[in-house]
Order: C-alpha cells, then structure tokens, then sequence
C-alpha cells in the first residue's frame, strides 16, 4: 500500500510536470519547457523505478538511461538516443556559456520535436505502469 502512495505520488508530479512544461512551452520559454519535460520522464521513471524493485527509496539522480537501467528496461538504440538527448535538457551547471548553448538549441522547431518525444515516452512508460 504504501508503495502505491508513492508511485502515485511520483505519477501526479510527472503529470503536473507535463502541464506545466505545455504552459511555459506557450509563453515561448522553450529552454525551460524542455527542461521540466525532463522532469515529467524522471518522475516516471522513479514511478515504475518503485514498481519494478518494490523499493520506495528511489535513487537521487536524474540520468533517465540509468534510471532506464535500474528499472530493468530494455532500450533498443532508437530510444537509448532519445533518451541522452532528453538528458541534455536537465542542465547542471553553473557556467552561463553552457547554459547559453543550451538556450540557442532550444528553437520553436527542436522543441516541437522534442515536445513530441516526449509525450512518446511519457505514453509507453505509462503503459509500463499500468
């Protein structure tokens, strides 16, 4: 039972995440937008991360191919890219030019795209949750 309330938990975050990544996405903050659809796939992950262990003490990283990993998912190489290129979006740094870069990637079109993919793969984890 109480692995359920945290599964919950993490599934109403991940959900919460995804809306709010649409709202900033329509204010044009692409950079941000994509960096809280990183979020909405952790969450997810730590979700079936629980499911899958059994374990409510879920792992404080946010890499979401070793999250993949310890959730025992097999990724084919197609989403194995996704998923680094989604990783990219979770900036840790505390360099302005990094974060710059970022910013300039971070066009109408790369994030559509992007946007897209990740509603992909929040819909298949999803499914693994169920």
């Amino acid at each position: 039972m109480q692995n359920e309330k945290l599964i919950n938990h993490w599934l109403e975050g991940s959900d919460k995440n995804f809306n709010d990544m649409m709202a900033i996405y329509n204010a044009k903050r692409y950079d941000w937008a994509l960096y809280i659809g990183h979020l909405t796939l952790e969450k997810l992950l730590k979700a079936l991360y629980i499911k899958t262990t059994g374990s409510g003490d879920v792992p404080r990283i946010h890499s979401l191919t070793r999250l993949a990993g310890l959730c025992r998912l097999e990724l084919d190489e197609r989403l194995s890219k996704k998923l680094t290129e989604i990783n990219t979006f979770n900036i840790e740094t505390k360099y302005e030019t990094q974060k710059r870069e970022f910013y300039l990637r971070c066009t109408k079109e790369y994030t559509n795209k992007q946007i897209e993919i990740i509603g992909e793969l929040r819909k298949w984890l999803k499914e693994k949750l169920i």
